[in-house]
């Protein structure tokens, strides 16, 4: 299942990573695309804050992995120097751990991820006008039914 959606303002991003936190689960897994400067590290910080993560969330670029405690642990993945060499990582603890991983750059490590899986692909002209293409399968066809209303 997949659904398009134009969000042009900070506010509609918000509201966007607002659904979506409210159809994440323990061991959910959000697949996160787009160029740099899309917009990854900024819909996070919505959804973190939707799960009442009260640190302030930064990009874990450098450091691969960081674990924000909420309603539900949060594992902010960003993979972009992994292409290929995820398994070195062992990031598959998180991956399938009991809190929602956030993994952006998921296509570079996509042979270490389930099929069943939420993914997100943000593009857009940047000036805040974002497209934001969702797919998900199975559990997150919910998901993906409550953002086409």
């Amino acid at each position: 299942m997949e659904t398009i959606i134009k969000v042009a303002s900070l506010q509609e991003m918000d509201r966007f990573a607002k659904t979506i936190s409210e159809h994440v689960f323990p061991g959910a897994i959000v697949g996160l695309t787009g160029e740099l400067g899309s917009g990854k590290t900024t819909f996070t910080k919505f959804l973190a804050a939707h799960l009442n993560i009260n640190d302030t969330v930064t990009s874990p670029t450098f450091t691969i992995l960081k674990v924000y405690p909420g309603k539900l642990p949060l594992y902010h993945m960003d993979v972009y120097r992994l292409e290929g060499i995820g398994y070195d990582y062992e990031l598959d603890d998180f991956i399938y751990g009991s809190g929602v991983s956030v993994i952006e750059w998921a296509s570079y490590i996509r042979e270490m991820l389930p099929n069943e899986m939420l993914e997100i692909d943000i593009s857009g002209n940047f000036d805040n006008e974002r497209i934001i293409r969702v797919k998900g399968s199975g559990v997150y066809e919910k998901c993906i039914q409550a953002l086409s209303h």
